[in-house]
């Protein structure tokens, strides 16, 4: 589907930008692969990478604050990904109207400027902490989820579809623990923080949240939060899988962190479904016109969860050991 056509894809130079163009390139030909994002210095170092190999790539400079450029950027492209966020949580509680301007007025912004151009399909990337928050970075990515969503009651006769997909920790991303251990371990610390002995993270490569996102294009009918459905990590063993002789030490946890992260709550089951390997919470929208039931653009049916379901990365049945972990990092190019 994305062959000859337009992709734009906002904070395209970050750690999901780059490994998505990585495989946009190499699986599809789409016309014009843009990227959006506002540092100069990591679009240069992209263009440097990339050479005149590509001349379907394209580079826009522009914040996501900015809803003209935002319009401009966006003219006769067909699908966009909005992967562009304030995502440190301990930055966000310290500065939380930037957090806002980023991540909820530039949610808004991304809207405009879709329905304004016409644009076919769009997903916007959200994160397990925008599930119940207790953080500002998870509140912020709520309500982008809810915008969103919204937006499809929005559209109209101009028939652009917005879905959202919400994923855990990405192993290896740019500010996630991995590269701080590894850091770490570089500088020949014998001692790792880990801010509580029980705490757990649902764990996701780069390749496999791209590969799901760009399947669930093809899934989508508009107004979806898709979930893969992926391991859990114990951040103690993610440690014990660094070396043998690596201590830990725990430092207490920070402002907005939680001890285990949910993908999906019990408040959310009556609009769970579960399709294949993968669940959606379908919006009201969607239940109301289809009952209960739920078919998914390539066919697949959804089967209604437990009243009771949560999926939380605590209680997770699939938990990779030390073993496991120590292998797929091994896999990660930092």
């Amino acid at each position: 589907m994305f062959k000859n056509k337009n992709i734009i894809i906002t904070g395209g130079t970050g750690s999901f930008g780059k490994k998505f163009v990585e495989i946009v390139l190499k699986k599809f030909n789409p016309k014009k692969l843009i990227i959006y994002s506002r540092d100069e210095l990591k679009q240069y170092e992209m263009k440097i990478h990339y050479g005149k190999k590509y001349k379907n790539l394209r580079f826009f400079l522009g914040d996501v604050r900015d809803k003209d450029r935002l319009k401009f950027a966006f003219r006769e492209v067909d699908y966009v990904i909005h992967a562009a966020a304030l995502k440190q949580v301990d930055t966000a509680e310290y500065n939380p109207m930037e957090c806002l301007k980023t991540n909820v007025n530039g949610a808004e912004n991304v809207i405009d400027a879709c329905l304004h151009n016409k644009v076919k399909k769009v997903i916007a990337l959200s994160t397990d902490k925008a599930v119940n928050p207790i953080n500002l970075y998870g509140v912020t990515k709520l309500a982008s989820d809810k915008l969103f969503i919204s937006a499809n009651l929005l559209s109209g006769n101009l028939g652009t579809k917005f879905s959202v997909v919400r994923y855990g920790n990405v192993v290896g991303s740019r500010g996630s623990v991995l590269p701080l251990f590894k850091k770490f371990i570089k500088q020949n610390k014998k001692t790792l923080p880990i801010t509580h002995k029980d705490m757990t993270r649902f764990w996701i490569t780069l390749d496999e949240g791209v590969n799901f996102v760009l399947k669930n294009f093809n899934r989508m009918i508009g107004g979806e939060i898709f979930i893969p459905i992926i391991p859990s990590i114990k951040i103690t063993d993610l440690a014990k899988s660094m070396g043998k002789n690596i201590k830990t030490k725990i430092i207490g946890i920070r402002p907005g962190e939680k001890i285990h992260e949910s993908l999906c709550s019990v408040d959310e089951a009556e609009n769970v479904r579960r399709v294949k390997d993968h669940l959606v919470i379908i919006p009201n929208f969607i239940k109301k016109n289809k009952k209960t039931n739920y078919i998914d653009r390539q066919g697949n049916k959804g089967v209604k969860v437990s009243k009771n379901f949560e999926y939380n990365s605590g209680t997770n049945k699939d938990f990779l050991n030390i073993k496991q972990i120590k292998e797929l990092n091994n896999k990660i190019i930092l």
